[in-house]
């Protein structure tokens, strides 16, 4: 497979930090995926579970294209049972260091960074971060970016 992912497809299980703000502290949940290809080994699948703290089981799906030939860049397509319904939402980004990183603007200048990093075939790191514009910074909260979850799973044998 073109992103190099094919080693890490099976089934993972391990934690899930939520938080909504950068103020909170991050509530921990048990975390599955599983990790697949298909297209012949050029799309990545990704589909996860997760459970937020008020509103119980989640669940989501990520599904990216491979580069073209001799490119870096990538598109995804991402939905999430609490973070991204009923649209799916349509993110860019590159394949860098064995790992992938995606953005997109969901409203306002609103952004939406989504990474996946396998260490050793035996980690997968899911990290989703929100990032806040200037114009809505506060004191209590600024602007940039904070990681508003992690899954960090294990290989299930």
């Amino acid at each position: 497979m073109a992103m190099s992912f094919g080693r890490l497809a099976g089934s993972w299980s391990g934690t899930n930090g939520f938080r909504l703000m950068p103020t909170e502290i991050f509530h921990e949940a048990p975390a599955a995926a599983q990790l697949t290809t298909a297209a012949d080994g050029h799309d990545l699948l990704l589909t996860y579970t997760w459970a937020h703290p008020a509103d119980g089981p989640q669940d989501g799906l990520l599904l990216v294209g491979s580069p073209e030939s001799g490119q870096q860049g990538v598109t995804a397509a991402w939905g999430d049972s609490w973070h991204q319904k009923p649209a799916i939402l349509t993110l860019t980004g590159t394949l860098a260091d064995g790992g992938l990183e995606l953005m997109a603007d969901y409203g306002g200048g609103w952004l939406w960074v989504i990474s996946l990093h396998g260490e050793h075939n035996d980690t997968l790191v899911l990290t989703m971060q929100n990032v806040i514009p200037d114009e809505q910074a506060t004191e209590e909260v600024p602007a940039g970016p904070y990681v508003a979850m992690v899954a960090e799973l294990r290989r299930q044998s």
